[in-house]
C-alpha cells in the first residue's frame, strides 16, 4: 500500500518562487560550515572568551544549523519560511546575551543573515526580519553587561540598524524585480501556449467543418460524373464537373484565407504588404468596417514581418470590436533606417488610465502586441483618447 502524503505548510507570508532549491541548501550549509568553524577556532585558537561560547555553539547553534539543513534538503520551502529568520537571530541573540565579548562578530553575522533572508523573502518581508533581527540584539546588548560601553556605541547601534534595513531593501528588491521578471516570463510562455492551442484548435475547427467535408462533396460529385461518363450521358458530366471545380475554387479560395490568417511567415515570398492586402477583404467581412492601406517598399526579416502582421491585426480587432471604429487606415513607411507601422481608427478610445501597465490586469490583446514589439526589438507605443486610438510601432530595418 502507498504511502498517503501530507502537506505541511505554515501561516504566514509565503517567500518568492525560487528557480531551483539548491541555493536554500547552500544557505543551510553555510550557517552549518560557520558554526562549526566558530567552534574548531575556539578550540585551536584558544580566543580568550572562556568555555561559554563553545557551550552555546555545542548546545544549541550546532543543533539549530543541523535541523534547518536537514529541512532543507527535505522541504525547502518550509526552510524559507520567516520563522528560519526568527530562530536564526534567536540564536545571534542568545550568543550575545551569554557571551557579550562576541558583539562585533555578532553584528557581522547579522548582517549576512538579513542578505541571506531578503534575497529568499523579496524587499518588505525582509526589511520587516532586518528591524526586528537588529532591534533584538539592539535590546539585547544594552540589557546585558555589554564590555562596550563609551559614547559611540549609540552610534554604531544606529548605524547598524540602518545598514541592515538598507540591505534587506536593497537586495529584497532586486530579487522581487528578478521574480517579478521570471513570473511575466512564466505568464507569457502561458498565453503563448494557449494562443497556439487556439490557433490549432481553430484552424482543425476550419478545415474540418469546410474542406474536409466539401472535398467528401467532391468526391461524390465526381464519383457520379465517372456513373454518368459511363453511360454516356454527357450533359450530365459537363454539370457535374461544373460543380466539382465550383467547390474546388470555393475550397481553395478558403484555405487560401486560412494561410493567409497565419501571417507573413507562412510564405517566404509573401510580405507584409501581401499579406495584409490579402487580408483586407477577410477583416472587412468578418467587422463589416472599412480598412485602407499604405505601405512604403521595407525589406524586413520574415519574424519581423510576421511579427508586425500580428500586431495589425490584433490592432484591427481591438478598432472594430472593442473600440467600434467607423474606419481603420494601417500604414507602414521606412524613414531614416526605421520602418514605422501605425495603425490608425477614429473609434472610442481605452479611458482607464495606463492599459499597458505590467500589473494592471486585463487588455491581454494590447499587452500581447507589446511583447510581440520587444520580441523583435521594437518600440511599442499607444495613443488613445476620444478621437480614436493610434498603435505605433517603430523597429530598425537593419540598414
Amino acid at each position: 500500500m502507498a504511502p498517503r502524503l501530507r502537506h505541511v505548510s505554515f501561516p504566514g507570508p509565503r517567500p518568492l518562487p525560487v528557480a531551483s532549491t539548491a541555493p536554500v541548501v547552500w544557505f543551510a550549509v553555510i550557517r552549518l560550515v560557520i558554526v562549526v568553524a566558530a567552534s574548531v577556532s575556539r578550540l585551536l585558537v584558544g580566543f580568550p572568551l572562556g568555555g561559554r561560547l563553545i557551550g552555546v555553539l555545542l548546545a544549541v547553534a550546532l543543533p539549530w544549523a543541523l535541523f534547518v539543513l536537514l529541512l532543507a534538503r527535505r522541504r525547502p520551502y518550509l526552510a524559507l519560511h520567516p520563522a528560519i529568520a526568527v530562530g536564526d537571530f534567536a540564536v545571534l541573540v542568545l550568543i550575545e546575551t551569554v557571551v557579550p565579548e562576541t558583539y562585533g562578530a555578532v553584528r557581522f553575522l547579522a548582517l549576512f543573515f538579513v542578505a541571506a533572508h531578503a534575497h529568499f523573502q523579496g524587499e518588505a518581508v525582509g526589511a520587516a526580519i532586518a528591524a526586528v533581527g537588529t532591534i533584538s540584539l539592539v535590546v539585547a546588548a544594552w540589557i546585558i553587561d555589554d564590555p562596550i560601553r563609551d559614547d559611540l556605541v549609540a552610534y554604531y547601534e544606529v548605524l547598524f540598524c540602518i545598514s541592515a534595513v538598507s540591505i534587506a531593501v536593497v537586495i529584497g528588491g532586486l530579487r522581487s524585480a528578478e521574480s517579478a521578471g521570471r513570473l511575466e516570463a512564466r505568464e507569457l510562455m502561458r498565453r503563448t501556449i494557449a494562443a497556439e492551442e487556439a490557433v490549432r484548435r481553430s484552424l482543425a475547427e476550419s478545415i474540418h467543418e469546410g474542406p474536409v467535408q466539401e472535398l467528401v462533396s467532391l468526391e461524390m460529385i465526381l464519383s457520379a460524373a465517372r456513373t454518368a461518363a459511363e453511360r454516356g450521358d454527357r450533359e450530365r458530366v459537363a454539370l457535374l464537373l461544373e460543380d466539382a471545380i465550383g467547390l474546388a475554387s470555393r475550397n481553395v479560395k478558403a484555405l487560401r484565407e486560412e494561410i493567409v490568417g497565419l501571417g507573413p511567415h507562412a510564405f517566404r515570398e509573401l510580405s507584409f504588404e501581401a499579406a495584409v492586402a490579402e487580408s483586407l477583404p477577410i477583416w472587412e467581412r468578418r467587422w463589416g468596417v472599412p480598412i485602407t492601406l499604405a505601405c512604403d517598399e521595407v525589406a524586413l526579416p520574415s519574424s519581423v514581418e510576421g511579427a508586425l502582421f500580428r500586431i495589425a491585426s490584433e490592432a484591427v480587432t481591438n478598432a472594430a470590436r472593442h473600440a467600434r471604429a467607423s474606419h481603420i487606415h494601417i500604414r507602414l513607411r521606412s524613414r531614416d533606417g526605421v520602418a514605422e507601422l501605425t495603425v490608425r481608427d477614429d473609434g472610442r478610445g481605452f479611458r482607464d488610465g495606463d492599459v499597458l501597465g505590467r500589473s494592471r490586469p486585463g487588455h491581454i490583446g494590447l499587452a500581447g502586441m507589446r511583447e510581440r514589439a520587444e520580441l523583435i526589438g521594437a518600440r511599442f507605443e499607444l495613443a488613445t483618447g476620444d478621437g480614436g486610438t493610434i498603435v505605433r510601432v517603430r523597429v530598425s530595418t537593419g540598414g
